[in-house]
């Protein structure tokens, strides 16, 4: 006996929080502005982010 096959594809909604797609993309960029705005500092003032921050 063969089963049958569904004609259309059901269309399902994104989650809007959680471990999905657009939140890891969203915050792998944000993860990586953060990275080169700190290079950025750093390059800038000539201290390290801790210096710069005062915690050294």
């Amino acid at each position: 006996m063969t089963q049958i096959q569904p004609t259309t594809t059901p269309k399902l909604e994104n989650p809007k929080f959680g471990f999905n797609d657009y939140a890891e993309r969203l915050n792998g960029r944000a993860a990586m502005i953060g990275f080169v705005a700190t290079l950025i500092v750093e390059y800038v003032t000539g201290q390290g982010l801790l210096t710069w921050l005062g915690l050294i």
